[in-house]
């Protein structure tokens, strides 16, 4: 992992306004309008404060921006929200000074959906900025305000869509929710002194986690009545529903996976959980459309030397339109086909394909291409595959390996 990134900064004081990057300020596809199972047409925004200087971190990067296999914390966030198709906008709140290389990131990545605006001083008040853009309150803003809203961390990155609608389901049913978790450690509340005052019943409360969502109306309206006090020094956003809307949020058990990138050290346990995510899905290409029989086979010989592997196919012929697709889903593992002859012509297209996406390429593109030997090919090809993505610290990055 890389110490730092060009083009970011530590934050400083704010100001208010909205920007969209291009293309990735604009609602994306048909999808992203479509409202989930059991939402009706609720329309979901989500919001995620990212101005966040990284202090307990200890690197001079904030830590949403700190690179982990070559592409920063935030991005793997965005990506989670984006698979998600029914919520509709993604507000992100970044520091001016931040602002162009957050945009740097939107494009390379091809986020969609997603625009930004001035993160405040403190993260309730970038929070209540972003929720300001999509009430239509700050400048330039040509969001529409949406019926429930989610918060979450940009440096919470594996949110998966089944605790989102978890939460967004309850916000619907009662005004707020939040994904919480059993205390790990009991907490204890020190007196003046210094000294034990008292200590909580570890079995009687939960440690509060992300995401939470709320009716938009109940969460807005809570920021604009609360004081400057708890904008300053608050950070439980249930509490300010609570507290200024008279909301009780409804509590969502959440799963092991949300917790928050705060430590160096957690910047380790984050690559490994990457890297083990996106070795679970492999991508065999066919150049032509002899190779589909043959794909298969490899297919099947995939599926057996490796479990809880998800393998899909594209192709190169025909514009390469589905493979195209895969490489939007963010497959990280190509196999390529190519029978018949040794020019490896239509290999370099994909890899140009490839490094086009600005994807993170962690294993071998790897080329079946024995004529005579088809089957045994195939076997051996899927048998290096395997252990390939099996030893996923192999250190093996953009390779080419000919069987």
């Amino acid at each position: 992992m890389e110490s730092g990134s060009p083009g970011i900064s530590r934050p400083l004081e704010p100001g208010p306004f909205l920007r969209g990057s291009g293309r990735a300020a604009s609602v994306s596809s048909l999808s992203r309008a479509e409202a989930g199972p059991g939402l009706g047409s609720a329309a979901v925004a989500a919001v995620l404060p990212a101005g966040g200087c990284g202090e307990r971190m200890g690197v001079p990067t904030p830590k949403q921006f700190y690179p982990i296999l070559e592409r920063p914390l935030i991005s793997y966030t965005l990506q989670a929200l984006e698979r998600v198709c029914w919520i509709k906008n993604i507000v992100v709140a970044v520091t001016g000074e931040n602002m162009e290389a957050m945009e740097s990131i939107i494009q390379r990545y091809q986020h969609k959906g997603v625009s930004l605006v001035e993160a405040g001083v403190t993260r309730h008040r970038s929070i209540f900025n972003g929720l300001k853009a999509l009430a239509g309150d700050q400048p330039n803003s040509k969001l529409s305000k949406p019926e429930v809203v989610i918060i979450h961390d940009a440096v919470r990155p594996f949110v998966e869509e089944d605790v989102l609608l978890k939460v967004v389901t309850a916000a619907k049913e009662h005004g707020a929710a939040g994904a919480i978790r059993p205390l790990v450690s009991t907490v204890l509340s020190p007196s003046a002194d210094g000294c034990l005052d008292h200590s909580l019943e570890r079995a009687r409360h939960r440690a509060s986690e992300m995401p939470q969502a709320f009716l938009f109306d109940v969460i807005y309206k809570a920021y604009q009545q609360c004081s400057d006090y708890d904008l300053d020094f608050g950070t439980e956003c249930l509490q300010l529903a609570l507290k200024y809307g008279q909301t009780k949020a409804k509590l969502v058990e959440g799963s092991p996976d949300l917790w928050k990138v705060t430590y160096k050290r957690d910047l380790y346990a984050a690559e490994s959980i990457i890297k083990e995510r996106i070795s679970q899905q492999i991508c065999v290409v066919m150049v032509t459309k002899k190779d589909e029989e043959l794909t298969g086979l490899l297919e099947e010989m995939l599926t057996h030397e490796i479990n809880d592997v998800k393998v899909t196919s594209g192709a190169l012929y025909d514009a390469g339109r589905d493979l195209q697709q895969i490489i939007l889903e963010q497959c990280y593992n190509f196999v390529c086909v190519h029978v018949m002859n040794f020019d490896f012509q239509e290999t370099q297209k994909l890899l140009s394909m490839l490094e086009e996406s600005n994807l993170s390429i962690l294993y071998p593109v790897v080329v079946v291409s024995d004529e005579m030997k088809l089957q045994e090919s195939l076997r051996q090809g899927a048998t290096i595959i395997a252990a390939l993505i099996k030893e996923r610290k192999s250190g093996l990055v953009g390779q080419l390996l000919v069987v």
